[in-house]
């Protein structure tokens, strides 16, 4: 296991690698709350380890007001996660995020059950979470996979797929496009274009068809006046 000073320096620099705007690491340690919230999480993470009650949860709770970034001490966080921007992220109690994970503002990876055992999604190697998504359960998101900004993510996803929608499904899977099937017919929207011509068409139709049936008789009478 890498050193505490191996990992912070881990966290420090992983932003000067993802971010074209983070001009260095000063300027991550000075200004970055993504890398505030998870350094401060290193710390409490490791009390609560040690089993201390109420004050790894209090230094959540400081934690959270200075960076807008919740990240429940009993989660477990790799190594070289990037949480970009960071405000409004909330990461639950028993959330698992992978090495080289990247979460965007807004992400909730939260829980849908009042039990006391596993409720929180977990989250492979180099898993990408985009803007305001929702990982929601005991559910996994393989290596590599990439869940769309604003989705809602309810079941597991496959390892190198990238997921979007609400409820969230596969669109791509190892870099190939994905074809949806759909669960309901699609809905038809009216189009006033199409049938103003289509109208006009029907309409010229039947003057034809009057020329058509007037043609014989205005023959008749001409050749007899002849």
């Amino acid at each position: 296991m890498p050193s505490p000073i191996e990992i912070f320096l881990s966290d420090l620099y992983t932003p000067t690698e993802r971010d074209p705007a983070a001009r260095g690491p000063v300027d991550v340690l000075l200004s970055y709350p993504g890398f505030h919230a998870i350094t401060a999480y290193r710390a409490y993470h490791a009390l609560h380890r040690l089993k201390l009650p109420l004050l790894p949860r209090w230094l959540s709770n400081v934690a959270r007001l200075f960076t807008g970034i919740e990240i429940h001490p009993g989660a477990t966080v790799g190594q070289r996660v990037f949480i970009d921007h960071g405000m409004g992220v909330v990461i639950g109690e028993t959330a698992e995020i992978g090495d080289d994970c990247t979460i965007y503002q807004g992400v909730t990876l939260g829980g849908t059950s009042l039990s006391h055992g596993k409720r929180h999604p977990t989250l492979g190697k180099n898993v990408t979470v985009g803007v305001g998504a929702a990982v929601l359960g005991a559910i996994t998101l393989g290596d590599n996979a990439k869940v769309g900004g604003g989705s809602v993510v309810v079941r597991d996803v496959p390892a190198n797929a990238t997921v979007v929608g609400i409820p969230a499904h596969v669109v791509a899977q190892d870099g190939k496009p994905v074809r949806p099937v759909s669960s309901r017919p699609q809905v038809e929207m009216p189009d006033p274009t199409a049938d103003a011509v289509n109208a006009l068409a029907r309409r010229i139709a039947k003057l034809e068809a009057r020329l058509t049936d007037l043609e014989p008789a205005d023959e008749e009478s001409w050749s007899w006046v002849i």
